[in-house]
């Protein structure tokens, strides 16, 4: 389901239809093409199973096939909506990353949803143009929204006649609702399951039923060709054996949808966990038992006053983390962790602030991890997803998370801390789950978690020496107690689909005793007044060097000791700066002259099979990148520069949409969309003006989001 642009309608009548086809007892399956969590979520509540991405940029290109098979296995029919038009693209590149790419890849016929309120018979040069624009979409059929009156569906049913394209429904102004819940919600009322959202996926079905040729669209659906090639599974994603012991770990959504990519929950179960669902909005504790938590950018940051409100649940989360247990945290999970959001309290884990800017920041990064964490190790390379407004002071600790060509680093490490507003799909690097069971297994750990010494920094333009394999995790304790046990209403089925696989507690468990939720006197004190035993102000990361505005506590003078007595923080660390230095040379994908700008020299694309499966190959680094828009205020930690010199998708010169040759739709063989979860080199010497640490003067790639 695709439209010319945003706006015509396509994500209330894929949710329609899909509600439609399920109420016939139709088994179905919803897909989003893209990064985005709300509309993935409400298609799969259509469906009545979870909704997935598919985001080429975010998992590869050679991935998207392998995760639509398994997302829709056992389903007669699946709708996936595009982003955006069906030839348009998040980065400009819709030959790797757009709804048409996708729809070449698998092969799947295309029906156009179009707001024809304003339109006569132009419609059909409209059409004809999106029909020929590339030969390998098929566009099957369209459907008319917003016609003004019988006779206006009549002239336009008449000029598709004149093109021979299939009118696949016709629905008139009024006939479909606006009852979806306001985006600034975002997944929250399917998380939570509410009325509101149930009931606007219902209308949405009723109005689409009695519009739509449903018949005609299956048959549509019916005549796309089989899929060739492997199926994703986590465990072969996973890959080896998993571990014996089972931890818990606790994964923040809601019953009806996890904060994060669904995929997330299927590894992490894969990999030997048991996942419970806790809600950061609603739970005022850690499930019981509870050796990690992640908390994904799924959550909108409209809901900083709930977040606050919360004190039970943000003293746990305080506690559990300066306890050093893992804490992984995206997007708004970041400033959750810290100090204040917007002037109101949070859990004061991290020393940082956040307020909320008028700007939406939004984009693909290509990041590399400057020292090893909890989450991957360092020199790690992978492509993730920024969409916040929040401007956290300072951008990033000692430690930082995430480095990228062009921008400054972001984000915290600390101990298992690892918190970042960039937003990760595990599928692209299987092997985070794996660390996080292992590291749940370990236990605690009472130091700073870094791939440098304290102290330490590199000299002026030397870059961050190769790791040359990836750091095993760390071996389980050999003897840990059992956790306690976790009622099934808890546990987090696998996917979100029903009754969890492990009804029972975790057994086996053994080593340092699990963490087992706040003190029983706990009555819902602030982030700022400390917990029993803690003596001083809440351990932030290194390099505290005062109190909080709002915590009243004396001045700060040293690392506190830990909570009952544990060692407090180490001393602070100094990060190794960016080098600058030379571009390296370019390398060259297949089919791209030496000297030629990626993505944008001329040349005959290269020949791509029409389905998946495509070789592994060698990817192409990322063309110019990307930059701030117009109206960025200085020093507002948007982030500046290009993405040139970072390890990126390949861009096959002279391919896109409206190619006549018979290849695919610029996706190159063996293209993996940048994701190269592999220790490699550090971060990627400079490639634009500016110096590492101070923001360059030119605008971001920072656009408006569309859906």
């Amino acid at each position: 389901m695709s439209a010319p642009s945003s706006g015509h309608g396509k994500t209330a009548i894929a949710v329609g239809l899909l509600a439609a086809l399920t109420a016939r007892g139709v088994p179905t399956a919803g897909f989003k093409v893209g990064p985005d969590h709300t509309d993935a979520a409400y298609l799969g509540l259509a469906a009545g199973r979870p909704g997935r991405n598919l985001d080429p940029r975010l998992v590869g290109a050679q991935r998207v096939a392998p995760l639509f098979a398994h997302g829709a296995a056992g389903a007669q029919l699946a709708v996936i909506e595009g982003a955006m038009g069906l030839f348009d693209s998040l980065t400009g590149q819709p030959e790797i990353d757009g709804t048409a790419a996708v729809a070449a890849t698998l092969r799947a016929p295309v029906v156009l949803v179009v707001d024809v309120a304003a339109m006569g018979h132009s419609l059909a040069a409209l059409v004809h143009g999106f029909r020929m624009f590339d030969e390998m979409v098929h566009l099957g059929g369209v459907i008319l929204n917003k016609v003004a009156s019988a006779r206006h569906e009549q002239m336009l049913r008449s000029a598709m006649d004149d093109i021979g394209m299939p009118v696949l429904g016709a629905l008139h102004r009024g006939d479909l609702p606006n009852v979806l819940p306001a985006r600034v919600h975002g997944l929250v009322p399917v998380a939570h399951r509410t009325v509101e959202a149930g009931r606007a996926v219902r209308r949405l079905g009723e109005a689409v039923a009695g519009m739509l040729d449903m018949d005609r669209l299956m048959a549509l659906a019916g005549s796309a060709p089989s899929l060739p090639g492997p199926i994703w599974t986590p465990a072969e994603a996973i890959g080896g054996e998993a571990f014996d012991k089972r931890p818990l770990i606790a994964l923040a959504g809601g019953q009806g949808a996890p904060f994060t990519y669904v995929e997330t929950a299927e590894l992490l179960a894969a990999a030997g966990a048991d996942v419970a669902v806790v809600d950061p909005l609603r739970d005022e504790a850690l499930p019981p038992g509870t050796r990690a938590l992640i908390m994904g950018a799924g959550l909108p940051e409209g809901y900083a006053d709930e977040l606050s409100a919360n004190h039970r649940l943000s003293a746990d989360v305080a506690q559990f983390a300066r306890d050093g247990w893992p804490v992984v945290a995206e997007g708004i999970a970041l400033s959750w962790l810290g100090r204040e959001l917007d002037g109101r309290p949070m859990c004061g884990v991290l020393d940082a602030t956040a307020t909320t800017s008028d700007q939406t920041v939004a984009g693909y990064r290509e990041a590399t991890a400057p020292g090893t964490s909890v989450l991957a190790p360092a020199g790690a390379r992978i492509t993730g997803y920024k969409h916040h407004r929040a401007i956290v002071a300072p951008r990033a600790g000692a430690n930082p998370a995430w480095t990228w060509s062009g921008g400054n680093p972001e984000g915290f490490v600390w101990r298992q801390v690892h918190a970042s507003q960039l937003g990760l799909h595990w599928a692209a690097a299987p092997e985070i789950a794996n660390r996080l069971v292992a590291a749940a297994l370990t236990g605690p750990q009472s130091g700073p978690v870094s791939g440098m010494a304290a102290g330490s920094s590199m000299p002026a333009g030397q870059a961050m020496p190769p790791a040359s394999a990836m750091p095993p995790a760390p071996a389980p304790a050999p003897a840990m107690p059992p956790s306690p046990a976790v009622p099934p209403s808890q546990l987090m089925p696998v996917g979100y689909s029903g009754p969890s696989a492990h009804s029972g507690p975790p057994a086996g468990h053994s080593g340092p005793p699990a963490h087992s939720g706040p003190p029983a006197a706990l009555s819902g004190p602030s982030a700022h007044s400390g917990l029993p035993g803690h003596s001083g102000p809440p351990a932030g990361p290194p390099g505290h060097s005062g109190p909080s505005a709002n915590s009243g506590l004396p001045a700060y003078s040293g690392p506190p000791a830990g909570p009952s007595g544990s060692p407090g923080p180490m001393p602070p660390m100094q990060a190794a700066p960016m080098p600058p230095g030379p571009v390296p040379a370019t390398a060259h994908g297949p089919g791209m002259p030496p000297g030629s700008r990626p993505g944008m020299g001329p040349g005959p694309a290269q020949g791509m099979p029409s389905g998946p499966g495509m070789p592994s190959g060698q990817g192409m680094p990322l063309g110019p990148g990307m930059s701030p828009g117009p109206g960025t205020p200085p020093g507002q930690g948007l982030d500046a520069g290009t993405t040139q010199g970072i390890q990126g998708p390949p861009v096959m010169p002279g391919s896109g949409p409206g190619m006549t040759s018979g290849h695919g739709p610029g996706i190159a063989p063996g293209s993996d969309a940048g994701v190269t979860y592999v220790p490699g080199p550090g971060a990627a010497p400079r490639s634009g003006p500016g110096t590492p640490g101070i923001p360059d003067s030119r605008p971001t790639e920072d656009i408006p989001v569309h859906s």
